[in-house]
């Protein structure tokens, strides 16, 4: 069985699990490991083993000429991406970035139009979109389970990392953008955010639009997404709070759907719970809760296994396209937009 030879640029905290995910894939032959420090790359070296074959090199210039090869997996810094990921493309490799795709919705198209035009992959590591429970909530709340559909809300707090390039908008917020559009089926018209400041009080927000620098960056921000039929979503966002939460659900008519990370039993629950109105009183009736059984397998391992087998077959993934990527890339500068602008309701054009 001939492999897909790959190159793996970044090894930083990501990079690592793309590594490791691409060693033991049986598709799959390692030619690189890009880094830009090379004290990084002793350290992976040992820490894998790697066959002497493979190269270390501090200089993607070194590696794209190697024969043969036909992917590259990018885990850098975000403004790092466009540049790496066009030269990929230009070169005729197959292309799996982590996420954020780039910073700016236009450079994500222009990315994506080149993909198709040298008929070639690009996919977006949004790894979440591959999270078992994610796929299993997808199809409970587009087969109505939920009925009517009320609201969705999400909390994402922890105690650090704390980043000194984005703010925790950036940071975290992407994650549940992309399970509303999943679950819902649909994009955000509007979005407005509102953000306090802390630790950072000097810095830029990433994007095209920037927060004057005294704002600094936000270490806590409030989001609101409203999708068509006026359902709204709010989203918690923080990296200086010690309580640890990794929670999303949607409120229906008939019971809500619960995607907790942190549960020590399953990750997704569905609290079957409704009103009957007796007079003037409003009664709860058919209560009960409901874990959900969900397939095995690891989320990154399944981007890596999507990502070789959409090369194989020359089928984008329709789950994590570069197009999915730039749709999330645009929202999240429209929420820029709405913090610089002290929670202004900023509207979201399709184009």
């Amino acid at each position: 069985m001939t492999k897909i030879k790959l190159a793996v640029i970044g090894v930083g905290r990501w990079g690592v699990h793309l590594l490791r995910n691409f060693l033991s894939h049986p598709q799959v032959s390692v030619v690189a490991v890009v880094d830009p420090h090379l004290e990084r790359l002793m350290v992976i070296k040992e820490q894998f083993n790697l066959d002497e074959n493979i190269l270390l090199t501090t200089d993607w210039q070194h590696a794209k000429e190697i024969a043969g090869l036909t992917a590259v997996a990018i885990a850098t810094p975000a403004n790092t991406h466009y540049a790496l990921i066009n030269d990929s493309l230009q070169h005729g490799y197959h292309v799996l970035a982590e996420k954020p795709i780039t910073l700016d919705p236009e450079e994500c198209r222009k990315l994506c139009q080149l993909a198709e035009h040298q008929q070639l992959i690009l996919m977006v590591d949004h790894t979440y979109l591959f999270h078992p429970a994610v796929q299993k909530g997808q199809t409970v709340v587009q087969a109505g389970q939920l009925g009517d559909l009320r609201y969705g809300y999400a909390t994402r707090t922890h105690l650090g990392p704390v980043r000194q390039d984005v703010d925790a908008l950036w940071d975290l917020a992407i994650h549940d953008i992309a399970i509303f559009n999943t679950w819902l089926g649909k994009l955000p018209v509007k979005v407005q955010a509102t953000g306090t400041v802390w630790l950072q009080e000097t810095g830029e927000i990433v994007g095209k639009t920037t927060l004057p620098e005294t704002q600094g960056l936000a270490d806590l921000v409030w989001v609101t997404l409203t999708y068509p039929d006026n359902f709204q979503a709010y989203i918690h966002l923080c990296w200086l709070n010690p309580d640890k939460q990794r929670r999303l659900g949607i409120v229906g008519s008939k019971g809500s759907l619960i995607f907790d990370e942190m549960s020590p039993s399953s990750p997704l629950t569905l609290l079957h719970g409704e009103f009957e109105q007796q007079g003037h009183k409003f009664i709860p009736v058919n209560q009960y809760q409901e874990v959900l059984e969900l397939e095995k397998g690891e989320p990154l391992g399944r981007v890596c296994d999507r990502f070789i087998t959409s090369i194989l077959h020359n089928t984008p993934s329709q789950v994590s396209s570069g197009w999915v990527g730039r749709e999330l890339v645009e929202i999240l500068t429209a929420l820029t937009k709405s913090l610089k602008q002290g929670g202004k309701t900023i509207n979201i054009i399709p184009n």
